[in-house]
């Protein structure tokens, strides 16, 4: 077999029109750059007094832009949704074959903004994402490694050939190569290229993908447990709290963010139990947060309050002690038929040091913003009524400071992408075969000026979701300022 182009059928067609939107678009940006330094043309009067504006060449100019970047736009979708509906893959080319792997991914992206523009209104704050054109882009992205991770690492529908799978004669090849020794049943291509162990390059990102989301969704979330915990307190009452815990907070910022890591990672310290300790402890916040929570809002109603208490405690207790136990640590507090899963002691240390080095950050902005809210009117009158100063912290307090949280933990889990990223990429944490995007990257950067799609490939998908985080983060952002 030949190896695939990467247009198939369609290239002889439409890349010389790409090629040549890709000029206009340059040359339309040079252009702009260099007109918009002249002086803009005057107005004109109109016939009822008023003036109106006259577009200049730098208008013009960056209409020619806009043109050309839709165009491109365009023909890239084009390319994309012919892949999914030409038969055969040499006709595909690389683009498409890609683009048919990912079939699942695009019907439930298609369905999610479907669903979510039609009750935009009904939602809330993720509703308003959708009137932001920002927000919405970096939303699709988001989602688009989302459901890619659900599809791939739960259902194994998008791989092409086992993560770990070496192939006899497939090291480092380009991307397109026939299958060497293919039989029937397998993928006959390595779409994206055969990395420095003969592994496929494709599959290796997309199982990556189940990896990062895995990780650093839950990871943000437990560090925002533990910060909001601490700070809404800290905020409020003041005092000797605020100041011993904001000492702590600070204690830990004030080491390198690289150093901590390496700190908690490196085999030295996890043989001695620390991140086990520390998962025992800041496993433990979200089942505070809760329990505060619901004891606060159902204080009244004590019957009421245990009943709640007992079905949420109850899993979630028995969830936290699965999560902490493990036989292979110095933590080991539940019998083998009660642990419902153990999690891969790698896994495990990259995840607490995650949380312990972001929570800090998270509880200083809950505590400024607790000290700012608990000035306002509401504040006053919910201390009128009687309310208890915990009912106040999460009832009163955290509802009205969800905007810039919101906002926070969109960046914070892209920070988090990174981390895991540098982590990956030193080589700590993670085991050596992990598909996760940082140890992908570090596989292959060794013959990157050779080979480089072994390294670009997972690292345009690391750029990706944390560009897309980044602009939903804006795109919320701006919509939370407009209430």
């Amino acid at each position: 077999m030949e190896p695939l182009s990467w247009t198939g059928l369609l290239g002889p067609v439409l890349n010389p029109i790409l090629l040549a939107a890709l000029a206009v678009l340059a040359l339309s940006l040079i252009a702009t750059l260099i007109l918009g330094l002249l002086p803009a043309p005057a107005p004109v009067a109109q016939a009822d007094g008023t003036l109106a504006g006259r577009r200049g060449p730098a208008d013009w100019s960056r209409l020619v832009m806009q043109g050309a970047l839709w165009a491109i736009l365009a023909i890239v979708v084009i390319y994309l949704g012919a892949g999914i509906v030409i038969p055969g893959i040499e006709n595909k080319g690389i683009i498409g074959a890609v683009s048919a792997r990912f079939l699942p991914v695009w019907i439930a992206l298609i369905v999610t903004f479907a669903l979510s523009i039609t009750f935009k209104r009904r939602l809330g704050l993720y509703g308003k994402l959708f009137d932001n054109p920002i927000g919405m882009a970096g939303f699709g992205l988001v989602m688009f490694w989302i459901f890619t991770a659900l599809f791939a690492g739960l259902f194994d529908m998008i791989t092409t050939h086992g993560a770990l799978d070496v192939a006899s004669g497939m090291k480092n090849k380009a991307p397109g190569t026939p299958l060497n020794g293919a039989e029937p049943g397998d993928y006959p291509y390595y779409l994206l290229g055969g990395d420095t162990l003969a592994r496929d390059v494709f599959s290796r990102m997309v199982a990556g993908s189940f990896v990062v989301i895995r990780i650093a969704p839950l990871a943000t979330l437990f560090a925002f447990m533990v910060g909001i915990t601490l700070g809404l307190p800290a905020g409020y009452v003041g005092g000797r709290l605020d100041t011993l815990l904001s000492f702590l907070a600070n204690l830990i910022l004030a080491f390198p963010v690289i150093l901590l890591f390496y700190l908690l990672v490196t085999p030295e310290i996890v043989e001695t139990g620390i991140p086990s300790y520390l998962a025992v402890v800041l496993f433990l916040f979200p089942l505070i947060f809760l329990t505060v929570l619901i004891n606060a809002r159902y204080f009244t109603d004590p019957r009421k309050r245990t009943i709640i208490l007992a079905l949420v405690l109850i899993p979630l207790g028995w969830l936290y002690l699965s999560l902490v136990s493990d036989r292979d640590t110095p933590v080991n507090v539940l019998p083998a038929g009660l642990d419902l899963f153990d999690i891969p002691g790698g896994i495990l240390v990259v995840f607490v040091s995650v949380v312990f080095v972001n929570a800090p950050t998270v509880f200083r902005i809950v505590r400024g913003l607790a000290m700012d809210i608990k000035t306002r009117d509401y504040v006053a009158a919910a201390q009128t009524r009687g309310e208890g100063p915990w009912y106040i912290m999460l009832w009163e307090i955290l509802p009205n400071a969800r905007g810039p949280l919101i906002v926070d933990f969109c960046l914070r889990i892209g920070y988090t992408t990174i981390l895991l990223g540098t982590l990956g990429f030193f080589g700590l944490g993670l085991p050596p075969d992990s598909p996760d995007w940082g140890t992908t990257i570090n596989a292959g950067r060794k013959l990157l000026s050779i080979y480089p799609h072994a390294a670009i490939v997972p690292a345009l998908a690391l750029l990706s979701l944390v560009l897309g985080l980044n602009l939903m983060a804006d795109g919320l952002r701006e919509e939370s300022l407009k209430d």
